[in-house]
This record gives C-alpha cells, sequence and structure tokens, in this order.
C-alpha cells in the first residue's frame, strides 16, 4: 500500500501520485493488478479517496488503470466528452462537501469522439440523435477558438484540449468552486490521454 502523504499540501500530493501511478502504468509496472479482500472489507466502512476525476466515458481511457490507482484511491464521474451535466456537478460536489478531495482533474483522450462529433456540428452542420445534440451543446462552447481551416488531425487535437480547458474553467468558477479554492487549496487541473500509449499529459493552468 502507498502511504498517504503528511504535506501540507495535499492537493500537489495527489498530483504526484497521478504522475507517478501513470509513469508506472506505462512503464508495465502497475502496482495495483489485484486488491485483497482485507482492502475491500476496510472501504466498505468509509471512503477517502486522494482525488476526484471527470472522465469520458470511452472504454480505453479508464482512469483507475491510466493512473495505476487502487481500490478508494479514487472518486470517478464518467461522462462521454467528458462534459459538467447537472448530474455530473452534483457528484462533483458531493466529491468536495463530503468526500473533501483535495484535488480534481478533468480527464480528456486524444482523438475523442465527443469532441469530434461537436466539431462537425459546428463547422459542417452535421446533425445527431436529439440526445446526443444535448451532449455537444455541452461542449460546442469550447470550440470558438479552434480554426476551421486547421488539418483534421490538429483540428480535433485543438478541440479536445480546448473542452477539457473550458470544463476546468466551468468547474472553477462555479460558485462551489471558488469556495473550495479559496479556502481549502484544492486544485483543479486538465490532462489528456493519449490513445496509443497510455501516457497522461497535464495541461498548464
Amino acid at each position: 500500500m502507498i502511504r498517504r502523504s503528511d504535506s501540507s499540501h495535499p492537493a500537489d500530493d495527489a498530483l504526484d501520485r497521478l504522475r507517478a501511478g501513470n509513469a508506472r502504468f506505462v512503464r508495465g509496472r502497475a502496482q495495483f493488478p489485484r486488491t485483497c479482500k482485507s482492502v475491500l472489507a476496510a472501504l466498505a466502512k468509509e471512503q477517502k479517496p486522494y482525488a476526484t476525476v471527470l472522465g469520458c466515458s470511452d472504454s480505453r481511457v479508464p482512469p483507475e488503470l491510466l493512473f495505476d490507482a487502487g481500490f478508494g484511491d479514487l472518486f470517478v464521474v464518467r461522462l462521454a466528452g467528458n462534459v459538467v451535466s447537472a448530474e455530473a456537478g452534483g457528484s462533483l460536489k458531493y466529491a468536495a462537501t463530503y468526500l473533501h478531495t483535495p484535488l480534481f482533474v478533468v480527464l480528456g483522450h486524444e482523438g475523442c469522439g465527443a469532441v469530434q462529433a461537436a466539431l462537425a456540428a459546428k463547422f459542417e452542420g452535421a446533425r445527431l440523435h436529439s440526445r446526443i445534440e444535448v451532449l455537444l451543446q455541452s461542449i460546442l462552447p469550447a470550440l470558438d477558438g479552434v480554426s476551421p481551416a486547421l488539418p483534421p488531425k490538429k483540428q480535433l487535437r485543438e478541440g479536445v484540449e480546448a473542452n477539457v480547458r473550458w470544463t476546468v474553467r466551468r468547474i472553477a468558477e462555479s460558485p462551489e468552486g471558488r469556495v473550495k479554492q479559496d479556502g481549502r487549496g484544492v486544485r483543479i487541473v486538465g490532462a489528456v490521454a493519449d490513445l496509443s500509449t497510455g501516457i497522461i499529459r497535464f495541461l498548464d493552468a
């Protein structure tokens, strides 16, 4: 088991743990392929995750595996396009209010189909089923700075990053986000996973 740090900056500790876990995963040296029953029994009483992750539903980017995290380490919320719906916002508020996780990570990934669909709707007028259209409405504002003249691959890459930054900003600028950041030293960061390597790139603030 990894000992919880006694640092006075728990959000920085949490981010370091995520970086180290991803490095182990990429090297093929994951530490958490199994979990003993005693750990599960202890977690049944309470959970104390060190980070909350809002990620995409894509089956290729499970945060627990990418960060080599054990049971109880991460509080994970997943929706296509890593968007903040009302329900996702409620889950994030629960993590902040009751679980007191010091770090919140918005995790996107290269080649995101939801972002690609939003780009097609924005620049090509593509239409999809009504339920998917609702999802895309949460992504479209993030794409205002993406140029229609870019090559498709670069356009998608910029769109993915812009969408992550947009979600980070939405969380940070919410009333709950401002209070938690000002009052407890909570950090909110964005990251993008590479599908072909598993490497996670953390974005600058």
